[in-house]
């Protein structure tokens, strides 16, 4: 009995804290781009500027609570401050529940657990900055494409110092493949068409995820976006939501190959694209 109420509990637990790490990439979203503090002032509503009090800022919660509206200026909260919430609370969940395969077949749990929550965590203020801005921050680029590397070490190395240094090697050429690969690309495209088919920051974004998944992992989830971009931009043109030479936001569909991948491994991947394959 008690281990089932730990594996009820666990979940709802992951999902709050998910929620509330949440509330903070809501924030990280909000100022990177304006090159603000991420600590100081503290919260606030960004239309009258007055400070929020400790109920207002729990996550889902507050907002609901509030129904959606500044309790002192009354102006509207968007949506996307929960919806991001949620989505990061899922996030969490996902991970807990997940089959991770990038870091090994011997990677520590903890260590990788606590490795995937980083990295959804790093990954998502990044798609909303692209979303917003049609910009990936290199800092968070070149800090995550660092901390993928330093992970993979960390879990890597204790399996074994030869397999653990062909792991490492092999998510650095991985990383390396990434940032080459995209940059190739978009200057092949630009002497085809004119211009570049992706921006600078899709390669940097795509060197983290090769830190992170190495090869085959990274393959996969640029596979994944690739197939998700094609579908989405489809859509948004027939519905003429995105005009004809429209650039939209590949970030985020990126980072969706990521997670897909690290969530449910490798092997999952493979031979659900075998089994296509024979279809």
């Amino acid at each position: 009995m008690a281990q089932v109420e730990l594996l009820t509990m666990a979940p709802l637990l992951v999902a709050v804290i998910g929620a509330c790490v949440g509330s903070f990439l809501n924030l990280v979203a909000w100022r990177l781009p304006r090159e603000e503090s991420l600590l100081l002032p503290g919260s606030h509503c960004p239309r009258c500027g007055t400070p929020l009090a400790w109920f207002e800022n729990l996550p889902i919660i507050g907002w609901l609570a509030l129904k959606g509206r500044c309790r002192h200026c009354h102006q509207p909260i968007a949506p996307r401050y929960v919806l991001v919430e949620l989505l990061s609370a899922g996030l969490w969940v996902a991970v807990l529940l997940g089959q991770p395969s990038a870091m090994g077949p011997n990677a520590a749990t903890v260590p990788l657990l606590l490795a995937g929550w980083l990295l959804v965590s790093w990954l998502l203020p990044m798609v909303l900055i692209d979303l917003d801005s049609l910009w990936l921050p290199e800092p968070l680029c070149r800090h995550g494409l660092l901390l993928g590397i330093a992970i993979t070490a960390l879990l890597a190395l204790p399996q074994g110092l030869s397999p653990g240094k062909a792991l490492l090697f092999s998510h650095l050429i991985a990383a390396a493949a990434g940032l080459l690969g995209f940059e190739a690309l978009s200057a092949l495209a630009e002497k085809v068409i004119g211009r570049p088919a992706l921006g600078l920051g899709d390669a940097k974004l795509a060197a983290l995820m090769g830190a992170w998944l190495g090869p085959m992992g990274l393959l996969l989830a640029v596979a994944l976006a690739v197939l998700a971009g094609a579908i989405i931009g489809s859509i948004g043109r027939l519905s003429g939501r995105l005009q004809r030479h429209q650039p939209f936001a590949f970030g985020p569909f990126l980072a969706l190959g990521a997670v897909a991948v690290w969530v449910m491994g490798e092997p999952f991947w493979i031979a659900l694209a075998g089994y296509a394959g024979a279809s």
